[in-house]
């Protein structure tokens, strides 16, 4: 359809499978010994979940917040392209490249690089809040 729901649903699975991945990955990082440590402590399954492995996640959850930021602009802008009659950046790309209007087409361009940019940036500076601990953050 020519809905906002087509557009969410083609970003949506765009973006899912990274976030996935990353997250079981993260969630998978702790080793033996601090799980057995966990156990040691008579810890639940819902405080290993919070104290240990979602901590140890955040840096693999956080590498997939970048690659799904950016995916979710392409998906955006190509669903865009496709599927919108009257609004939208892929929808002026494909009119102003049938009209040969070359110059709308590259800002266009640039505005979407520039609004990845930021929305990555944005995610990497609550990643530095939020994994300071992490030795990938250390300078």
């Amino acid at each position: 359809g020519f809905d906002w729901q087509s557009k969410a649903a083609v970003v949506v699975a765009m973006v899912f499978f990274p976030m996935l991945v990353n997250t079981v990955q993260g969630l998978a990082a702790t080793d033996r010994m601090q799980r057995d440590l966990m156990a040691t402590y008579s810890a639940s399954y819902w405080q290993t979940l919070f104290k240990l492995r979602l901590p140890a996640a955040m840096p693999a959850i956080f590498n997939g917040l970048k690659i799904a930021t950016t995916l979710a602009l392409i998906g955006a802008i190509v669903a865009e392209f496709f599927g919108s009659p009257i609004k939208g950046m892929g929808f002026r790309i494909s009119t102003e490249v049938g009209k040969l209007g070359l110059d709308m087409v590259w800002a266009e361009i640039t505005v979407a690089a520039l609004a990845g940019s930021a929305f990555y940036g944005v995610v990497a500076m609550i990643e530095r809040g939020v994994t300071f601990w992490h030795p990938s953050q250390r300078k």
